[in-house]
């Protein structure tokens, strides 16, 4: 099917400015991107789109996703581990609110379970379910720390070997991603974040081994010596290193091309702004979020500034924090990072993108026909895209998950 959308301002995902045009859809990907003046009387189209000025622009990725967090804004959860049923009815909600939200794509930063995303994966490709292009992961895999810091689970054993035999399970368990909880996390355990939660032995072998079975290794990493390990075992994206120091920031700054970068302001913020009941005590994770968010302030506009590419995800899915507000790490980048609209709307496009290893993220000829049309100019205001009513249309692959209100169709 040939699908003309026509009559708007496109938004291309590299920061450039709007220009005026049409997109011809063809299939599942983008055939052409026309000048306002070219004649589309005579483009041969089995549906017409009329943006009626609204802007074009490619879906959304979210770079640190936990669609098995339960909590979105259809539906909270105020305990955080859930029975296997409702997990899975969760995961799929999530996904759906996701796209709804104009995310057509996600990487995942971690499950609650071992088969959950793998098997969500598949049936969101299959067309079974609604949801953003996944790259699944498993289990976030965070042993015992040197101080007894627990994080997460320890499973699979210690060691080299048990580095390699779990690599060789998520590749048989159809993860792309691999969650190595590397750091400490001062919102769980205060002063944590500066310890090391593997030897250099373990996470040299999980980076041979990721390698060896194609998988990719997302790294939550707060400390330089964590960050410096992460990138030496080749992760394919560092999360928060709100503890970087200036050799930190010299290494990554050095190994640019190697790695991407996703801060996470979302979880911060939110954590800064919720008022939870007197039985809950937010406390640490307040204080983790404040010194994080000062420190950030500093090292995220800096690591920007030397070419390090930077994407938004700020671990959605906390009932402060939940699925569906993902956007407002757009305004969060602009109002604690100094990007500009169109950078942050980059940063959620075309970088994004490139972390899926996906032709997603442009529009541009030859790419997947995941566009949004959006009511506004969000390379002004980014806030805009946090209002779902905004999003005239979602399309994902050629196919419309929402369509717009008035369409054409021709002969």
């Amino acid at each position: 099917m040939r699908q003309l959308i026509h009559d708007v301002r496109i938004f291309d995902g590299t920061g450039s400015a709007l220009v005026p045009g049409a997109v011809l859809v063809e299939g599942d990907r983008i055939a052409a991107i026309l000048s306002p003046y070219a004649d589309l009387d005579a483009i041969a189209a089995d549906v017409r789109i009329n943006g009626g000025g609204a802007t074009l622009m490619p879906g959304m990725v979210d770079a640190h996703c936990h669609l098995s967090w339960g909590s979105s804004v259809e539906k909270i959860y105020h305990q955080f581990l859930l029975p296997a049923d409702e997990l899975k009815a969760a995961a799929w909600r999530n996904a759906r609110v996701l796209i709804d939200h104009g995310f057509t794509s996600a990487y995942s930063a971690g499950a609650l379970g071992e088969d959950i995303e793998p098997d969500l994966a598949r049936a969101i490709e299959a067309g079974e379910t609604p949801g953003p292009r996944l790259v699944p992961s498993t289990l976030e895999r965070s042993p015992e720390g040197e101080e007894g810091v627990e994080t997460g689970d320890v499973f699979n054993g210690r060691g080299p070997d048990a580095m390699r035999a779990f690599m060789a399970h998520c590749r048989d368990t159809g993860v792309k991603s691999v969650k190595l909880v590397i750091s400490g996390e001062d919102a769980l355990k205060p002063g944590s974040a500066q310890d090391i939660l593997y030897t250099e032995e373990e996470i040299e072998a999980a980076g041979e081994a990721a390698r060896a079975n194609g998988l990719w290794i997302a790294a939550h990493s707060y400390s330089g010596r964590a960050i410096s390990l992460a990138i030496k075992a080749g992760a394919r994206i560092l999360y928060h290193c709100s503890f970087a120091d200036e050799a930190a920031i010299d290494f990554m700054a050095a190994h640019k091309d190697d790695f991407f970068y996703a801060p996470g302001p979302g979880v911060s913020v939110a954590a800064l702004e919720a008022a939870p009941p007197p039985h809950i005590d937010m406390r640490a994770m307040k204080d983790s979020a404040t010194e994080r968010l000062q420190l950030e302030a500093n090292i995220v506009p800096e690591l920007k500034r030397r070419g390090v590419r930077i994407l938004i995800g700020g671990d959605y899915g906390f009932p402060f924090n939940p699925h569906g507000r993902n956007a407002r790490d757009l305004q969060h980048f602009v109002d604690y990072y100094g990007f500009t609209p169109a950078e942050a709307l980059s940063a959620a496009t075309m970088l994004g993108g490139q972390l899926m290893g996906q032709p997603v993220g442009l529009v541009r000829e030859g790419y997947l026909a995941d566009l949004l049309l959006v009511d506004g100019d969000p390379t002004q205001d980014a806030a805009i895209l946090q209002d779902p009513a905004r999003l005239i249309m979602i399309m994902q692959g050629g196919r419309m998950h929402k369509a717009p209100a008035a369409r054409t169709a021709t002969a």
